[in-house]
């Protein structure tokens, strides 16, 4: 009697090997036939209709797990229009009490209750700024900076060259970086 080979082998290329699965199907099938049993081994049908199950469940979990990724990039973008949105919410409040100084100076005429109410609204102003972390930029003495500095003028001085003799306009950063550059006027160089 002739040995059988069976199909799902006979069917693969000579340099890929069949999954684990069906190699132990395989075996099985083979040690049953040499054994003499009359069990034969599963049908191409059977074969493939396991494949489209497991087809399908990969097709399902890639289907999952596309959702969740579409999900998460949409939370994502919801929460960074929200931070846009309502970032600047903690500094408006603060303001809210420079602004309430404001009309409370402006509702005495009594000159010398201006003046306080004044002051009081730059306090409130400074300490709102300090909350946000904007920090005042006074460069008279400095290097002049191009990132920092904004050059309106070049004026001879007892300083020198490329320093910031006179600021007609201070600066402003905010956590490290340029709100608005200072405008200044920056000695030149003496010549020789």
């Amino acid at each position: 009697m002739q040995e059988q080979t069976p199909p799902q082998e006979a069917l693969l290329p000579e340099n890929v090997t069949p999954e684990p699965a069906l190699q132990e199907e395989s075996a099985t099938a083979t040690a049953t036939i040499s054994a003499g049993e009359t069990e034969s081994t599963p049908s191409f049908e059977e074969l493939l209709r396991q494949a489209e199950l497991r087809a399908e469940e990969h097709h399902d979990a890639w289907l999952r797990a596309k959702a969740e990724t579409d999900n998460v990039r949409r939370r994502a973008q919801e929460d960074i229009s929200k931070a846009h949105k309502f970032g600047i919410e903690k500094f408006a409040g603060d303001l809210l009490a420079v602004k309430d100084t404001l009309e409370m100076a402006l509702a005495d005429p009594n000159p010398d209750s201006l003046r306080t109410g004044v002051e009081l609204t730059l306090k409130n102003l400074v300490s709102a700024f300090d909350k946000a972390a904007v920090a005042e930029v006074n460069p008279v003495g400095e290097k002049f900076d191009p990132h920092r500095h904004q050059a309106m003028a070049m004026i001879d001085a007892d300083q020198p060259a490329n320093t910031v003799v006179q600021v007609f306009q201070k600066g402003y950063t905010i956590a490290d970086r340029t709100l608005r550059p200072a405008m200044v006027a920056v000695a030149k160089a003496k010549d020789a």
